[in-house]
């Protein structure tokens, strides 16, 4: 399975679909975006049976950027029961994301 590709249409069933749910806000001229960019494809690898690994592509989708208060790229926010639990702004390392995953499995 691959990472999903969210639109503001599909987010929210997505998201509540979902027991724990990841999501990458990014942009295609983001340089940080592109470093978190293989991290986020190793959650999927490795989480991707039990957690949703979705982006949303801010230029596309400035409702959702908006909606979740992100100004800032890269912003990686996880969900639990379709809440948000948590958010990280910026580069972090894998260690990081997977330590707030396994709190919330």
């Amino acid at each position: 399975m691959a990472v999903k590709a969210l639109k503001t249409a599909e987010f929210d069933g997505a998201i509540q679909g979902s027991h724990v749910a990841v999501v990458d806000f990014w942009a295609d001229w983001c340089g940080p975006c592109k470093m978190v960019s293989p991290v986020i494809d190793g959650l999927e690898k490795a989480y991707g049976d039990r957690v949703l690994v979705a982006k949303v592509n801010v230029d596309d989708e400035h409702e959702l950027a908006a909606r979740f208060g992100v100004s800032s790229i890269p912003t990686v926010i996880f969900f639990r029961d379709g809440a948000e639990v948590e958010r990280k702004i910026g580069v972090q390392t894998a260690g990081v994301y997977q330590a707030i995953l396994e709190a919330n499995l």
